[in-house]
């Protein structure tokens, strides 16, 4: 198990009505290319009721925060995943812009 999670989550950007291209989106784009970059994904949830129910969060499992900046920057700048990503858009944007991760957490070793 790694030693850094960062917990990600997708709200409030998504937009209203959304949240099932954005589900779309992580099972046939973003999973593949988390693999292709050595991103771990350590869970996936969204939330059924209250006020956030068009949230999406995700932990990622990191070795170190260097890891985590490679990594991430390797797949945020793939041609592959942006033509994805603007192919799935291609009706209008599934959230607004993405921001740095809400935390990062080490776990006990």
């Amino acid at each position: 198990m790694g030693g850094i999670h960062d917990s990600r989550a997708a709200h409030p950007r998504v937009h209203a009505g959304k949240l099932p291209a954005l589900h779309k989106r992580f099972e046939t784009t973003a999973f593949k290319m988390w693999a292709k970059h050595g991103i771990r994904q350590v869970g996936f949830w969204t939330a059924l009721i209250g006020e956030k129910h068009q949230a999406l969060t995700y932990p990622i499992e990191w070795e170190s925060l260097a890891e985590r900046e490679e990594r991430w920057t390797a797949f945020v700048r793939d041609p592959e995943r942006i033509a994805a990503r603007a192919e799935m858009e291609k009706d209008g944007p599934i959230r607004s812009r993405a921001t740095r991760p809400a935390s990062s957490w080490r776990t006990a070793s």
